[in-house]
């Protein structure tokens, strides 16, 4: 994560704020990038393929 995603996303909270609340957003930024990441990289599996991986773990 860069530092001014962090900046950018503090600017975007009241003057006071819960910390917790802050941690959860900036982990959900960083997971939303990293997913972003990996379609840019190619790390993706189409529907079908993810279907068929959730039946397969779940029915058994």
């Amino acid at each position: 994560m860069k530092k001014h995603t962090v900046i950018e996303t503090l600017d975007s909270f009241e003057d006071e704020f819960d910390a917790e609340r802050l941690i959860e957003k900036l982990l959900f930024v960083e997971k939303v990038e990293k997913g972003l990441k990996d379609v840019e990289e190619g790390r993706v599996i189409d529907y079908k393929e993810a279907k068929q991986k959730f039946f397969d773990k779940w029915s058994k």
